[in-house]
């Protein structure tokens, strides 16, 4: 009866990890998939393999050393540069026809790569918090964790298609990226200074979160469809010239 109890108990934590996992890491998989957007179809798949062959260690580390993590204030701060960073330089490049075309040609595969892993890292920290705050059991949490990546690897798939029909998703992926880049650096000086009181809080967050997303998907929309009708000719009815015939007097 024990063991029943506790199989369900251990069942009922995954499967919540799994949910938690796939909530939180549907903005990471749009990000990712941002990221390899400029890469070849082949090299797009490869970066993202490397992409979750990264995600599993760097998620193990975090999760041996997710007390030690989460104290530390310039982890946090490093971690808002440069997601901070990301969003800046995308939407720099947009400002000017050279930096579009320098985006448009995107870095290097190696590189893409390296990028990959190091938003692994920040968006890692969140979820790490959330699972330890469920369940205090390792393997639980590895567990459930580890299907939540694998999870996202396929949505990143999925988001590549969306990001190809939809272009302005790219802007509302940055815009996110931005918006946990302040979360992040107002949890790190709160801790910096030693107060606890200072954070963003959960609900001003998500609320963020909803609406950027809510609102840049919708605009997103907009702007794809319009793009889409002046793509496809519009079907005019043309009243071709009639040639003179015998008929005609001719």
């Amino acid at each position: 009866m024990v063991n029943e109890a506790y199989l369900l108990h251990a069942i009922s934590v995954i499967g919540t990890l799994i949910v938690l996992e796939g909530l939180l890491s549907a903005d990471n998989a749009l990000v990712l998939a941002v990221l390899v957007k400029h890469l070849p179809k082949a090299k797009q798949k490869k970066a993202l393999l490397y992409g979750i062959v990264g995600a599993f260690v760097f998620r193990f580390i975090m999760l041996l050393a997710a007390a030690w993590i989460i104290k530390i204030w310039y982890l946090c701060a490093a971690g808002a540069l440069y997601l901070a960073y990301i969003a800046f330089k995308h939407f720099l490049h947009h400002a000017t026809p050279e930096g579009r075309a320098k985006k448009k040609a995107g870095p290097s595969f190696w590189r893409t790569v390296v990028t990959v892993e190091l938003t692994d890292v920040a968006f890692a920290i969140d979820s790490v918090v959330v699972a330890v705050a469920l369940s205090n059991e390792l393997w639980l949490i590895y567990t459930g964790g580890m299907l939540g990546i694998i999870a996202m690897r396929f949505a990143a798939g999925g988001f590549l298609v969306l990001l190809e029909r939809y272009p302005g998703l790219e802007h509302m992926a940055y815009t996110l990226v931005g918006w946990i880049a302040v979360k992040l650096s107002v949890q790190a000086y709160g801790m910096y200074i030693g107060d606890d009181t200072i954070h963003l809080s959960k609900t001003v967050f998500w609320i963020g979160m909803g609406t950027i997303t809510i609102g840049g998907g919708l605009l997103a929309w907009l702007t794809g469809k319009k793009k889409s009708k002046a793509k496809d000719p519009a079907k005019e009815i043309t009243e071709k010239p009639q040639l003179p015939t015998e008929k005609d007097g001719i």
